[in-house]
């Protein structure tokens, strides 16, 4: 060891005796620090994490160190002195070990000088530090197989430039051939295998935060055998072509292809083991979770995952196929069999491929992909099957992945969220998991399908529905042993029982039209009706089969509770309405986004408050900016809370508008909402408006004067309404925070409780504003910059945080209690009641009132929300426009009051892991601009130091004197 570390201690005194340290280690400093804040727009892309760096070092590691290793081996040959090292009493191995650990020591100084970019990052934001501990690691593994690739090739020439440019070469042929450039070109199995092989893909994980044994198992077998090869390079010049050392020769020759053979049997072996990681990231977001081992071990029937890939697909889809698939692995793995994990091309299975499309509605979706010498378009699967018993789920590439738009125009596929939308599937099919007959078994009611079609004025498109559907409805009547009764009826025909426009009147089934301008209509509708339930189905054109049956058992699930959580969910009416001409517009407030997101893992139940009772089998209630409410409308919500249920109320004062002339937006103050209701139980909000320093961007449209050319320009502005909540306003204990980074409260109401009245509830304060927060009533919501430069509105009143929502659970009092009840006419608990005469026929006709429940067990749970429009179709679509998906995180926490109001939060661990980025802390210009120059400070500084220590060291060399040589004044 001691001969290793006199090798390696006089190469890095070579290194630092001269400039090449600083500016070998400036350069790389310099354009790691112009990819990090320039090409990869670090502030643009307002993400809290170093992985634009680390996407890039698998590149830059390589000019870094095949300017160090050039002169390592050529410059002894070119100085004659690799003779004398060769014939030193020195292992040719130990030295190859010294000069490795030379120039990996210089690498390894380079990257640690880099640490300036995650320090500063962790004061921008809340840096998770395990990928950044993984990257580094993985960097410095990477680097030693670039340093033992630069060392053998820098011994095979005398020639520095040539070893500098051959190093970059063959370590810039590692990093192609696993980069997309090159699999493109390749099937999806060829394109594994050299993903496998290539530096860079190998480093896609380690980049993530996930240290995988294969991957530091394939870094270390390619710096092993390089440094075989360099052995046996050196070795090779001492040998000569004689008979004698033959023997020599050929064994020499026979190790090193032996070693090089038993290094790729390794990784091989590995490739299937694929628990064999540590996942460092802080939320173990690419580890499985307990909720998904505990669910997957408690099946009681085999459960089916299949994967449809085709090995030709998009290569931005192609990439994230293996790890798709090592997902699934696992979750096999953790079953203990009782997942069933199958991947499969359709294209290679013409049985497979009819089975996908005819019972699972499985379709090859086209791709438009560029080759070599022209765009093509190909039909590629990329779909995941999830089966158990008769129940399936199917998920497309849209519903797994996310899609983010880079600086250079150039597209970032990622996986959205794998485990949560594997483990959602699956939790839907099990809990699904009935068979028809058992559905048909728990109704008694007579079940009707109606099938309305009219046969003669189908589209020819249309044409095989009818019978597809004929078929699905006798299969079913099959199974229903009876209760099935299926019709088919043409209403254009005589013999039909109903008329077109009867069924307008009976059904509200309105006639489809050939085309927008085609005054021609026909009928395709299906109306399934259970007792006095009736479900309409609208068949399409592309609808296999299997669709056509889902969608009738779907409508029969609806019919029989106990499959899915039901939330009940009331909304203001969204009928358009007419504008100042009378022309009418679509509502400026609608809800379609939260309704299709709630879809995904509920049954969505629309419920009408005025008939006074909540249907039993809704689990939550919902209910978004309540407005224009009767008192048998408030009497229903406050006697399901009553009834221990779970109230969720959106309950901002102000809703959005249009403002006068239809142009622009403005807001309108709230009547008849729930305040009152609230109140009474200890909850008051506010009539004021939040505003605050830290807020979400608006778009606000801005007219520049070109030369008396006007244009009008869309700018992001600050925008205090919007107000802003990190991770200091959020309640950091709360499940129901976890995994949401930041979220938007728009136009929200400040929230305040009673004490007295919360003093026997657990009372959690979710979000707050920041301490400069302040209040405002008005309802003019245009910045006026001309009169308020700064941030466009006047800051008035005292500046403090406000609380914005809150969540209780204990036992509340009615707030119609000691009030009678809006469907009788009794008068409160306490007074005498009016004497008056009452007519026979009055009292026998009469209903009995619906009885008042004064409190509500200790389980009863109720959360307001001071905003009811940060769930507005408008305000996400505008939000959309910041390129984010900061939109998403209302309705997640939507999604998270909801699991945790019916105590259902095993989904609520995993939906946000990995899904919001975790984004910087609002910043003005000025902080930007001093961070990024703090960065360069730092690096300027490093440099500095490396300089003065490269002097130090020159000057403290002497010359060697060479003993038995006369000195200078003999010589002369």
């Amino acid at each position: 060891m001691k001969q290793i570390w006199a090798i390696a201690r006089k190469e890095l005194e070579a290194y630092f005796a001269s400039p090449l340290a600083s500016i070998f280690t400036g350069t790389f400093l310099c354009l790691s620090l112009f990819v990090f804040f320039w090409m990869e727009t670090f502030f643009a892309r307002n993400i809290a994490d170093i992985r634009p760096l680390f996407r890039w070092l698998p590149i830059l590691l390589i000019f870094l160190v095949a300017a160090l290793t050039m002169r390592l081996w050529s410059e002894e040959q070119k100085m004659g002195t690799i003779e004398i090292l060769l014939t030193l009493p020195v292992r040719i191995c130990h030295i190859v070990a010294g000069k490795f650990l030379a120039a990996l020591a210089l690498v390894v100084i380079a990257l640690i000088l880099t640490s300036g970019l995650p320090i500063t990052v962790s004061f921008m934001g809340d840096l998770d530090w395990g990928p950044v501990f993984a990257g580094y690691l993985g960097a410095g593994l990477m680097a030693a197989a670039y340093v033992a690739i630069g060392l053998f090739i820098s011994s095979k020439t005398d020639n520095q430039i040539i070893a500098l440019i051959s190093t970059v070469l063959v370590c810039g042929a590692f990093y192609l051939i696993g980069s997309n450039q090159i699999t493109d070109f390749f099937g999806n199995q060829p394109g594994e295998i050299l993903r496998a092989i290539g530096t860079g893909s190998r480093f896609e994980s380690i980049e993530r935060g996930v240290i995988d044994l294969r991957d530091l198992i394939y870094y270390l077998s390619l710096t092993l055998f390089f440094l075989i090869l360099n052995i046996f390079s050196l070795d090779k010049k001492r040998w000569s072509n004689g008979a004698n050392t033959a023997c020599y020769r050929k064994n020499a020759w026979f190790a090193v292809i032996l070693a090089g053979l038993n290094l790729v049997a390794l990784n091989v072996w590995l490739s299937p083991f694929h628990s064999a990681r540590a996942d460092l990231t802080s939320q173990r977001e690419y580890s499985i979770s307990q909720v998904t081992r505990d669910l997957v071990t408690s099946l009681d029937e085999p459960l089916l995952i299949r994967g449809y890939f085709s090995a030709k697909t998009h290569p931005l889809l192609a990439t994230l196929i293996p790890r798709i698939k090592d997902t699934i692995t696992e979750y096999s793995i953790l079953s203990g069999g009782k997942v069933i994990a199958e991947f499969v091309d359709p294209r290679e299975d013409e049985e497979i491929e009819a089975e996908a499309n005819r019972a699972y509605g499985i379709k090859p979706v086209p791709f438009q992909i560029a080759g070599r010498y022209e765009a093509s378009v190909i039909n590629s699967y990329f779909d995941i099957l999830i089966k158990y018993g008769d129940q399936y789920e199917t998920l497309g590439f849209g519903d797994i992945i996310e899609v983010q738009a880079r600086k250079d125009g150039t597209l970032d596929v990622q996986l959205r969220n794998l485990e949560y939308d594997l483990t959602r599937s699956i939790k839907k099919a099990v809990y699904g998991f009935q068979n028809v007959e058992s559905i048909f078994e728990e109704t008694d009611n007579k079940t009707l399908l109606t099938a309305f079609i009219t046969r003669e004025s189908l589209p020819d498109a249309l044409s095989e529905l009818p019978e597809r559907i004929t078929r699905v409805a006798e299969e079913l009547q099959e199974l229903s042993k009876g209760k099935l009764e299926f019709t088919m009826i043409d209403p254009d025909t005589k013999e039909s029982p109903v008329t077109r426009k009867e069924l307008q009147e009976r059904y509200g089934l309105q006639p489809l039209a050939f085309s927008i301008f085609s005054g021609e209509t026909f009928y395709l509708h299906l109306v399934l009706q259970v007792g006095e339930e009736i479900n309409r189905i609208y068949p399409a054109g592309d609808m296999t089969e299997a669709d056509i049956r889902t969608e009738i058992e779907a409508a029969l699930k609806r019919s029989v509770s106990g499959f899915l959580k039901t939330v009940g969910l009331w909304t203001p009416s969204e009928k358009p309405s007419p504008d100042l001409y009378g022309r009418m517009q679509p509502p400026i407030s609608s809800y379609q986004f939260l309704k299709t997101k709630l879809k995904e893992n509920y049954t969505v139940k629309p419920v009408d408050l005025a008939s006074g009772r909540i249907p039993g089998d809704v689990d939550t209630l919902l209910i978004i900016a309540p407005q224009g409410m009767t008192d048998k409308e408030r009497f229903a919500a406050d006697q399901y809370l009553m009834r221990g249920g779970a109230l969720i109320v959106a309950a901002g004062n102000y809703a959005l508008d249009r403002a006068g002339h239809g142009s622009g937006l403005s807001l309108r103050r709230i009547d008849g909402g729930l305040k009152e209701m609230l109140a009474s139980y200890g909850v008051d909000v506010c009539e004021n408006l939040v505003l605050d320093t830290q807020n979400e961007p608006f778009p606000v449209p801005v007219t520049r004067d070109l030369g008396g050319f006007q244009i009008q320009e869309i700018h992001q502005v600050d925008y205090p309404y919007f107000v802003d909540v990190r991770k200091d306003g959020m309640d950091k204990e709360s499940p129901i925070l976890s995994g949401i980074a930041a979220v938007t409260m728009h136009w929200v109401s400040p929230i305040e409780t009673d004490q007295v009245k919360n003093q026997d509830r657990n009372l959690t304060v979710l979000l707050t504003s920041t301490e400069n927060a302040w209040l405002n009533d008005a309802t003019d919501i245009q910045p006026d910059f001309e009169r308020y430069p700064e941030i466009g509105f006047p800051v008035e009143g005292e500046r403090k945080s406000r609380i914005l929502a809150i969540t209780l659970k204990g036992r509340f009092e009615s707030c119609f209690k000691d009030k009678p009840s809006p469907f009788s006419g009794e008068e409160p608990a306490g007074k005498e009641p009016e004497k008056k005469e009452k007519e026979p026929e009055e009292e026998g006709d009469r209903e009995p009132a619906m009885q008042t429940i004064s409190s509500s067990p200790n389980s009863a749970r109720l959360v307001v929300i001071g905003s009811g429009e940060f769930v507005n179709d408008t305000i996400i679509n505008i939000s959309r426009t910041s390129g984010q998906d900061r939109f998403l995180n209302g309705l997640d926490l939507l999604e998270n009051l909801i699991d945790w109001s019916v105590e259902d939060e095993d989904l609520l661990a995993i939906r946000s892991r990995g899904y919001h980025a975790k984004i910087l802390k609002p910043m003005i210009k000025a902080e930007q601009t001093f961070w990024e120059t703090t960065n360069y400070v730092i690096v300027i500084l490093s440099l500095a130091v490396i300089a003065v220590f490269s002097v130090w060291t020159r000057k403290r060399q002497k010359p060697m004197m060479l003993s038995g040589l006369p000195d200078n004044t003999h010589a002369q």
